[in-house]
């Protein structure tokens, strides 16, 4: 969890997915209500069942189990097309302007690497590209074709709203308004707060469930700030 459980009713905007805060973790839940009473908060619960947190939301859409990187790659492209995004932020504080090596490449599924046989990636080809002194080349203007920026975009492109509503099974009109709402949170005086938990953790894909949304929030800035980030609800006393 990158914020203590307080900091959540500082959020503007508050999106669970892969958790059902209200049922498994009703003490804390008690900060997403004081979010939602004293900072005038919206809560959006993205979830393949209707759940007790579902049942106190401000807006809910299903999606089918297993689909969530589908998801939020799809927001990820709206926020990128939309141009809703906090670009300062992005420019200064991430490695977007960074150059990526030219063995790099995304073919059928696959990225470059890729050990059939073992069943594993070799990630040398992941490599930044290093200039003369061994520092990462840079493009401050995100223009260079393999440049982290460019890179993503090429990538999510794939996932428009139609595509997401076809894999995820939520309806095309219910996704496009969870992207207005999280594209609201580009705005340098708003936050938004990613819940999670075991019902991401527990995938296969866990990890890259988590670095979906991590990308969301780097694009639109809510890193450092009151109410902001992402957060892995814990709080049982083995852990």
């Amino acid at each position: 969890m990158t914020n203590h459980w307080v900091d959540i009713k500082n959020a503007d905007l508050i999106i669970v997915m892969g958790e059902n805060v209200a049922e498994v973790h009703p003490v804390g839940f008690r900060w997403v209500i004081e979010a939602k009473i004293h900072n005038k908060a919206t809560l959006i619960v993205i979830d393949p069942r209707f759940t007790r947190t579902t049942s106190v939301a401000d807006f809910y859409t299903p999606i089918r189990s297993g689909t969530d990187i589908t998801f939020l790659s799809g927001v990820i492209n709206y926020l990128i097309s939309n141009n809703k995004i906090n670009s300062k932020y992005v420019k200064s504080y991430t490695n977007a302007n960074l150059i990526v090596r030219d063995v790099y490449h995304f073919e059928d599924g696959l990225f470059s690497g890729y050990n059939a046989k073992n069943r594993q990636y070799d990630k040398t080809s992941w490599n930044y590209e290093l200039d003369g002194n061994g520092f990462a080349k840079r493009d401050e203007t995100l223009q260079h074709p393999r440049c982290v920026w460019q890179l993503l975009k090429l990538h999510v492109s794939r996932y428009t709203a139609e595509v997401v509503a076809d894999i995820c099974g939520t309806p095309q009109e219910d996704f496009i308004k969870v992207c207005e709402y999280i594209a609201e949170t580009s705005e340098k005086d708003k936050t938004a707060s990613f819940l999670y938990a075991l019902d991401w953790t527990q995938h296969s894909i866990s990890a890259q469930n988590i670095r979906t949304m991590a990308i969301i929030q780097l694009l639109l800035g809510n890193i450092g700030m009151a109410g902001d980030r992402v957060n892995a609800l814990r709080g049982h006393s083995n852990i």
